[in-house]
Order: structure tokens, then C-alpha cells, then sequence
């Protein structure tokens, strides 16, 4: 009867503010409406005593505001037309950074001050901000944002630096900073992952000092990005394995085979062949390419189990998030949409089990089989929003239906591998308002605009070798697809 009444609320929502989408299985449909309803549950305002004066995506009565958490949730809240703010969370760490740069990885829900653990004393966390304010940027095209946030983003770099960088060039850091769980990296002193996004992190500095026409700033991060890729290519790469790795304090290579190091292809550090080596590895059931896909450990590794007790094994969202992401800049827009599907038929079984047993979505699901991980602690989270809807919304809108936006350029690509019954809308694109939807009829495959102000629309599909570009006026239109 909850289920009911939330679903019906849900419908009511997506009606007048929020973005609806199209898709010919229906499940995948209810879902993504679900997960906005869950959003609204689950969205708290700051207080007074924590100083954090917004809105945020909480987990029932947690006690700590996650930096990481943050991060993925703006992902998803970037879709919400601005119903749900997506700028407030990493504000309220902006607002928390200290005299020296530092920024923590959690704050008090309580009184915000940052919290400490005896295995983290620095209280780092993987960096995502500049990521994350690039989407941002081309999701709701605010540039002036980019200069506001671009001294606090410079100051926390400088501090991770400062305090982590070592001699080699590379940065060594807390394992428990690398979100990793029960993963056996006891040995690790130079986390692939944790070098990755500091190479991401300078990739798109730069790219953002682009976009501000900055040009001291680009080449000053673009040097700081080659120079760490360097680092990676040299030191993390195997060539006997193709894959990268952890280091210990010799600087030795750790043999174990993590999703973890599936960043360098979102930062761009392997060259083609490379990436292709690492692909395979990804269609492989002997290694990541299991049912449900990827597991956070590679099928042969020594610590995989089929029974996966936490973290070790375990589908997260965010780590299908960083796979797909990085297929998709080396061209493998099918294989990335059909991982992504495949991981939404996993989370359905979850939520609709069998009758008589309870169905919900989670933190992280089992590899080769419905369900999810034995409990590790409070890991997997029942209905643990920041992991959920980086499929359920963002995944969901840009691999599942296909669709990639820059407010900026007022540009929208749809890339599809072939025409199928979906699309969007009401999504906001720079105050207007879009619709894009295809469907057959008597006349063939077609595909229907509608839109408040001029865009540049994009059809791409794959299957027919069929790419067009046109502007779309205001108004209604439609094209169809046999004459392009």
C-alpha cells in the first residue's frame, strides 16, 4: 500500500516538474519515477547548528553528510530541472574547507564539524569536485559558477598534493580513502584509483580553465594531468597482464585485478591499445564480465567468492557508473549501454522478488546471480540513494535512452544503437523546456521535437550508419528517420 501511494505521487511529480521518460520496457520507466519519489523522501534540509544552509539527499537517520555521496548524488540531480538542487551539497563542503585547502570526506549531521577515523586521521576521500562541476557546467550551463568555485577546487588540490604527493610523483594515501570495503589491499601504499581521479581531477581543472578562456590555468593543470598519466602508464601498467595496479612501498605491482582501475579509462590514461586489452577483460566472464556487471574483483582473483560476503565481489553502482563512462570515450557506446541495462534487470529482481518476500533496491548486488551481498557491517545499504539513482536517473537518461546535453552549446546528441519506442520529456535546457521521442507508424520510424527556444539536435544510430544534425525551432516538429 506505501509502495502504492508513493508510485502514485511519483506520477504526479513527473507530470509537473520533473523530466518523464519513454522506454519500451515499462519497468525501467516505473523505476526511474520511483527513484524521483525516493528523492523526495530522502531530501533534508541543513540546520542551523551544521551550517549547511541546503537541501541534501540523506540515508534515514544518518549522522555523517559524505563527501563522495555528495558527488554521485549531484549526478543525478542534475536532471531534476532544478527541483532538487544539485549545487547545495558541494557547496556546503566548499563552505567547510580550511585555511590550508583541506576539505574533509565527512561532516557532523550534528553540528558539522569533520569527522576523523584512526584509519583515515586527514579524513581524505577520492577527489571527484572538478568532475563533477564540469557536469555541472554542461547540465545547467552556469559559467559564472566555474570562476565562483575554481579558488576553492585550486586550494583543495594544493592541499591533497601537499599532504599526499610523495617523491615518485605519486599520491599515497589511507587505504579506507578509496571506498573500497573489505577489498584485501592491505599491501597498497599508491592506490591506483586514488591516482586515477587526482589525474581526472587535473584533467578537468584544465578543462574548466578552457571553458573560462584561462589559459595560465589549462596548461598549468594539463601539465600536472600528463605528468601524473605518465606516472600510471609507467609504474601501474602491466604489460604481461594489460591492466593497472596497485603499488606497494617498493613500488612493486600488486597482482590483484580491481574495477577500481577502470578510472584510468574515464581519465583517458591508456592509449588505444591499452584500453582495448582492458575491454576485453570486461566482456570476460572469467573476470569482469559476469552477469551483472562488473564486480568490484576480477572473477580470478584469490579473494572472489560467488557468495560475496561485502564489498569484495559485489556490483556497486558507482563502479558500473566509472565503466561506463570511460567505454564511452573510447567509442564503445553499445557494449556501455547494454552493461548498464543488463545492471537495471539485476536491480528489478531486487525490487520485485519473489511473492511473499520484500523487494527493494541496494547499495550493491551480486555478480552472477539475483540478490545482494552478505552484510559487511551496515554495507549494502537498503535503498541507499547516491549509488541508486546514478543508474536508475543518470545512467538511465544518458547510456539507456542515449541522450548527452550541454546547456553551453544548446546542443542535444542522441546516440542510440537502433531505433527503438523512447525518449524524454520536459527536459530543461537552458529555460526551455524539450521533448524528444521516437516511435513507428505507417509511415516509418519517426521522431518527434518539442521545444520552446532553437537547439541543435543530433541523431546518431549506430546499426543503420545514420548521423544528422539539424536545428530544432520552437515550436513542434518532426523527422523521420528512412529520410535522413
Amino acid at each position: 500500500m506505501i509502495l502504492g501511494f508513493f508510485y502514485d505521487r511519483s506520477i504526479q511529480l513527473d507530470r509537473e516538474a520533473i523530466p518523464s521518460i519513454h522506454f519500451y520496457d515499462q519497468d525501467f520507466v516505473d523505476l526511474y519515477d520511483r527513484a524521483w519519489v525516493w528523492i523526495d523522501e530522502f531530501w533534508k534540509k541543513g540546520t542551523e547548528e551544521n551550517g549547511f544552509t541546503g537541501n541534501y539527499v540523506s540515508y534515514n537517520d544518518q549522522e555523517t553528510i559524505g563527501q563522495f555521496d555528495c558527488c554521485l548524488s549531484s549526478l543525478f540531480l542534475n536532471y531534476s530541472n532544478q527541483v532538487y538542487s544539485p549545487f547545495d551539497m558541494l557547496d556546503f563542503f566548499y563552505s567547510k574547507q580550511e585555511e590550508n585547502g583541506a576539505i574533509r570526506a565527512q561532516y557532523s549531521v550534528a553540528d558539522g564539524s569533520p569527522i576523523f577515523t584512526e584509519d583515515n586521521p586527514e579524513g581524505v576521500v577520492v577527489p571527484l569536485f572538478a568532475y563533477i562541476e564540469f557536469m555541472f557546467y554542461h547540465k545547467i550551463g552556469n559559467k559564472k559558477r566555474l570562476k565562483d568555485i575554481v579558488p576553492f577546487l585550486e586550494n583543495y588540490f594544493n592541499w591533497l598534493k601537499a599532504t599526499f604527493q610523495k617523491e615518485n610523483g605519486l599520491f599515497s594515501v589511507p587505504i579506507s580513502s578509496c571506498l573500497t570495503g573489505n577489498v584485501p589491499r592491505e599491501n597498497t601504499v599508491y592506490p591506483v584509483d586514488f591516482n586515477t581521479l587526482m589525474a581526472l581531477n587535473a584533467l578537468y581543472m584544465s578543462n574548466i580553465g578552457d571553458i573560462l578562456n584561462d589559459k595560465e590555468l589549462s596548461f598549468r593543470y594539463k601539465r600536472l594531468y600528463f605528468s601524473l598519466k605518465t606516472r600510471i602508464n609507467n609504474l601501474m601498467w602491466d604489460p604481461e597482464t594489460n591492466f593497472y595496479y596497485d603499488l606497494d612501498t617498493q613500488e612493486q605491482r600488486i597482482p590483484l585485478k580491481m574495477i577500481g582501475a577502470y578510472w584510468t579509462l574515464l581519465a583517458e590514461i591508456p592509449n588505444d591499445e591499452k584500453a582495448a586489452s582492458m575491454i576485453e577483460l570486461l566482456k570476460d566472464p572469467n573476470y569482469f564480465g559476469t552477469d551483472n556487471p562488473f564486480p568490484s574483483v576480477s572473477v580470478d582473483s584469490p579473494c572472489y567468492k560467488e557468495n560475496v560476503q561485502g564489498y569484495c565481489g559485489a556490483v556497486v553502482p558507482s563502479n558500473v557508473y566509472c565503466v561506463v563512462k570511460g567505454l564511452e570515450k573510447y567509442g564503445e557506446h553499445v557494449f556501455a549501454r547494454e552493461c548498464a541495462i543488463r545492471h537495471v534487470y539485476f536491480m528489478l529482481d531486487t525490487l520485485h522478488p519473489e511473492e511473499g518476500k520484500t523487494g527493494d533496491v541496494w547499495e550493491a548486488y551480486l555478480p552472477t546471480k539475483e540478490g545482494t551481498p552478505a552484510a559487511d557491517g551496515d554495507f549494502p545499504r537498503r535503498k541507499f540513494l547516491p549509488q541508486v539513482c546514478l543508474v536508475t536517473i543518470t545512467l538511465m537518461i544518458e547510456d539507456i535512452i542515449g541522450l548527452d546535453v550541454s546547456l553551453p552549446r544548446k546542443t542535444v546528441y542522441w546516440m542510440v544503437p537502433s531505433l527503438e519506442v523512447m525518449g524524454i520529456e520536459k527536459l530543461s535546457l537552458k529555460r526551455n523546456l524539450i521533448t524528444i521521442l521516437s516511435n513507428k507508424n505507417a509511415r516509418g520510424w519517426e521522431i518527434r521535437l518539442e521545444s520552446e527556444k532553437l537547439y541543435y539536435f543530433t541523431i546518431e544510430i549506430i546499426d543503420e550508419k545514420k548521423k544528422k544534425t539539424l536545428p530544432i525551432p520552437s515550436g513542434k516538429c518532426s523527422m523521420l528517420i528512412d529520410k535522413l
